[in-house]
């Protein structure tokens, strides 16, 4: 028997009640949910003596649960005389204080004010069943009716799947008359009426809106989210921010849904926010290992990634979560990041923060009860103290912060939060400032309060370890100095560099400090960049390192095209990265492989100098557009891709003949080395230069 419509036009027809009461007899049909799924919601926001409207009542049991647990002032009306006649002599004798009563909610008999509840459990949605002229009318009407019919103070509880244009229509007209507006998430997916139907899975809402007396001239609007396991209620700024809220609860029930069908999702990710504020606190992935073998304990697992490390490949990558997933042994892991910006008391609390939520990530077939496994490195959230952060006309917002990597020394990071996952510079900090640092938080853990970013050393000229490059691209870049001529003799000669992108000043500092006859222009179009490079990351300019502030582009423009244009430069290296998002390649942008730019730098670049350029790019056909322009410009290039990053370093030379093979690209690497390694020079013993040129391929 069908007794689901085959339109949801039908919803609104009078006809289509009649006859589904008639079929369906006196079997209670309970639309979005039972009384007991939703007596949390309606024992909140309904009085034991308050007098009640149901409209649309149907054959539901609601109202004679209420009844029975004290709530008897109630008045029950519905527009299908079949029904009205049912629920009248199921309820004569044992509810006798209760009415039902034949009436069209959109023209009641009611005198105004008559109610302090009107209670809807459905029927708002099967009113509104498109947005028609005819339909938003009939709609209009019943709302008015609502309101007239309601008392100062009163409420209209309506219990709805929140689909877009109901939200869309119930809040704005409450809100344009003035009444509070809240809504509040009562139900899981699985209360949905229609998931068998559609396959799909919506969560249960309840909007509740108060009636509040006109006041003539106030343009005051109240919107609130309360969500299912808040208690205290969030206030949004407005009816489209409501909207948006109640749509990333949906996205997340269907998201728990698919997860719990075996779907095959593919990559999954969501943000978990801070109740108070909406602000994320933690981001999950959920990856699946299909290849493990299902046994009693290897269902679900939560992996806590330290702070400081969601940016590492292992965690902040795809192929690197899967690595993970894999290596742990579990059919399901979700990692969660924790987000800066945000308190983290200690492992524990987290589990505990988390624990509800994250099981309705479980996957389908693990058993009841079986206890989750929370895992981490060492067992520890990590350190993320915040020592600056500002916003930049040209780059944006950004924060320079100290974490704690897995050797227990700190490394202050610059990060873009246009791209928070990605690390923009990066320097460690000297032995004594980390050992310091962890002596601070240790203090602080005795007090039970957070390490405040004032706390730990912010000296950045004393801090900074100028011996260490963080990065594996710019070591790449730095042994691509093993291509020039008699490479052994580089930290003894003049040696001419051009260095486009500053960042935190790591790249062009350390070829300062180890070349000491070198000479390096730097060329950054950001000047908010200089001033970080010199207050956060013990960066300055010298009689042999200057930067100027200006487009790279324009400046390479101005030195090729000028009246003494010559080549001048041993060396040109790029590390700048795009600002916009939406392109495949995001370093660097694409106008600085145009062939008609790379002419303008090869003509400053001398006959046996090498142009070293930091490629990030994805998509796959525009990489190889920018391999064949730049070969074209420079027959000579070598490929070195940074494992476990997006990162290839090119090499490029003018003259095919300068050719190395890899045995002699390691041997010039080896030569240079054993330069730099003299007592003395304070190379870091941990930086091989040949290890860098191991997995160099010539195009």
């Amino acid at each position: 028997m069908n007794l689901l419509p085959k339109s949801t036009k039908e919803f609104g027809s009078v006809d289509y009640w009649e006859k589904f009461f008639q079929q369906r007899g006196k079997k209670a049909f309970e639309w979005y949910g039972t009384y007991l799924e939703l007596c949390g919601v309606l024992h909140k926001y309904i009085k034991p003596r308050e007098k009640v409207l149901v409209i649309g009542c149907g054959n539901s049991e609601l109202s004679e649960q209420l009844y029975d647990v004290g709530y008897q002032d109630i008045v029950n009306i519905d527009i299908s005389e079949v029904v009205i006649k049912q629920m009248k002599e199921c309820n004569a004798t044992r509810r006798p204080q209760m009415r039902f009563l034949k009436m069209d909610m959109m023209q009641m008999e009611f005198p105004d004010a008559s109610f302090q509840v009107v209670l809807d459990k459905g029927t708002l949605d099967a009113v509104l069943t498109d947005e028609e002229e005819k339909t938003l009318q009939q709609v209009d009407r019943m709302l008015a009716e609502v309101g007239r019919v309601l008392q100062v103070g009163g409420r209209y509880l309506c219990i709805s799947l929140a689909q877009a244009h109901i939200l869309k229509k119930a809040v704005g007209h409450f809100s344009r008359e003035g009444w509070m507006v809240r809504v509040h998430q009562v139900a899981n997916s699985q209360d949905q009426v229609l998931e068998a139907e559609s396959q799909f899975s919506l969560p249960v809402f309840a909007f509740i809106m108060t009636k509040f007396r006109p006041v003539p001239g106030s343009a005051l609007q109240i919107f609130e989210l309360c969500a299912q396991e808040q208690g205290k209620p969030m206030r949004l700024e407005s009816a489209e921010r409501l909207a948006e809220a109640v749509r990333e609860r949906q996205q997340y029930a269907w998201l728990c849904s698919q997860l719990r069908r075996k779907a095959r999702l593919g990559s999954v990710s969501l943000d978990l926010c801070d109740g108070d504020t909406g602000e994320p606190r933690y981001t999950l992935h959920v990856v699946d290992s299909p290849t493990v073998k299902p046994s009693r304990d290897n269902h679900f697992a939560i992996f806590i990634i330290p702070q400081g490390r969601e940016t590492e490949w292992l965690f902040g990558m795809d192929e690197g979560r899967k690595q993970l997933a894999a290596s742990a042994g579990f059919r399901r892991l979700i990692t969660v990041a924790l987000h800066r910006g945000q308190q983290y008391e200690s492992m524990d609390h987290i589990q505990a923060e988390l624990s509800a939520r994250v099981m309705e990530l479980a996957p389908a077939g693990m058993p009841a009860q079986q206890q989750v496994p929370f895992l981490s490195v060492g067992g520890d959230i990590g350190v993320r103290t915040i020592q600056h952060q500002d916003c930049s006309p040209l780059s944006g917002d950004y924060v320079i912060e100290d974490v704690q990597g897995d050797d227990k020394r700190f490394f202050r990071r610059l990060i873009f939060l246009s791209n928070r996952n990605v690390v923009q510079s990066e320097a460690r900090l000297l032995k004594d400032v980390s050992h310091r640092a962890q002596k601070k938080r240790k203090k602080d853990r005795k007090k039970q309060r957070p390490a405040e970013a004032e706390d730990l050393p912010a000296a950045p000229e004393q801090s900074i370890d100028k011996s260490y490059l963080c990065c594996e691209h710019h070591k790449a870049m730095i042994a691509g100095l093993a291509l020039l001529r008699n490479p052994e003799q580089l930290p003894e000669i003049p040696l001419a560099l051009l260095v486009v992108g500053l960042g935190g000043g790591s790249l062009p500092l350390f070829v300062h400090d180890h070349f000491p006859k070198s000479c390096i222009d730097t060329v950054e179009i950001d000047p908010s960049m200089l001033e970080v490079a010199t207050q956060w990351f013990g960066f300055s300019q010298t009689d042999r390192m200057k930067v100027h502030i200006a487009d790279g582009l324009d400046y390479i423009a101005s030195l090729a095209e000028g009246e003494e244009a010559q080549p001048r430069y041993d060396v040109i290296m790029f590390d700048v990265d795009s600002k916009d998002p939406t392109l495949g390649m995001s370093c660097p942008p694409p106008a600085f492989v145009e062939q008609s730019f790379l002419q303008k730098v090869k003509s400053i670049l001398i006959p046996e100098g090498v142009f070293i350029l930091n490629l990030v790019c994805r998509d796959l056909g525009l990489k190889d557009s920018v391999l064949a322009g730049l070969k074209a410009v420079f027959p000579l290039l070598y490929v070195r891709r940074i494992e476990g990053e997006v990162n290839e370093i090119l090499f490029c030379q003018l003259h095919p003949e300068q050719k190395l093979a890899t045995p002699e690209l390691l041997e010039t690497a080896q030569a240079l080395e054993r330069t730099l390694r003299k007592p003395g020079r304070g190379w870091d013993d941990t930086y091989v230069l040949s290890d860098m040129l191991k997995t160099v391929k010539i195009m």
